[in-house]
């Protein structure tokens, strides 16, 4: 087992409220696995929209900011919208991964400045962040987070970014 210096069980729509602060307060990286990420351009003011936005301005204020979405082979909607997603995200200044055809990602992860760790099985979706039962722990420790960064290095070195 890995110490933790404190664990927060994170229930149903606590967690957009835990996530977006843990981006607002991100200093030095923030790094995001997601099987699926969505961006509603006629709800501006969706959950989702929040945090992708959050990530971007995590961004502009000198963070390291890295993203790994999930897609297949064609235009099924988590492609779709992981796609649509990423080219916000790249345009705010984001990078941004796409995991390899052959691999599903379907991990729903943010490792933050080294030491907290946010997992569980929320996506950035709008059901996901307003409607389901989903839960999630935010883990403060910086040796699980160590080990949560090597798995995202290890995704992102077989992943592309078109």
């Amino acid at each position: 087992g890995l110490p933790a210096e404190d664990i927060q069980v994170v229930i149903d729509t606590q967690y957009f409220q835990v996530a977006k602060k843990t981006i607002q307060e991100a200093k030095t990286s923030v790094q995001v696995m997601m099987f699926e990420m969505g961006y509603y351009e006629k709800h501006p003011t969706t959950p989702s929209n929040i945090l992708i936005r959050e990530l971007i301005e995590a961004k502009k204020r000198g963070v390291k900011v890295e993203v790994i979405l999930e897609v297949r082979e064609g235009e099924e909607r988590t492609t779709k919208r992981n796609r649509q997603t990423g080219k916000i995200l790249s345009g705010g200044g984001v990078e941004v991964i796409y995991d390899p055809l052959f691999k599903t990602t379907h991990t729903k992860l943010m490792v933050v400045d080294g030491k907290l760790t946010l997992l569980g099985s929320t996506n950035w979706t709008y059901y996901a962040l307003t409607n389901n039962h989903e839960v999630a722990v935010l883990i403060r420790s910086h040796e699980v987070a160590r080990e949560l960064m090597d798995f995202f290095n290890r995704v992102k070195a077989t992943g592309s970014r078109k």
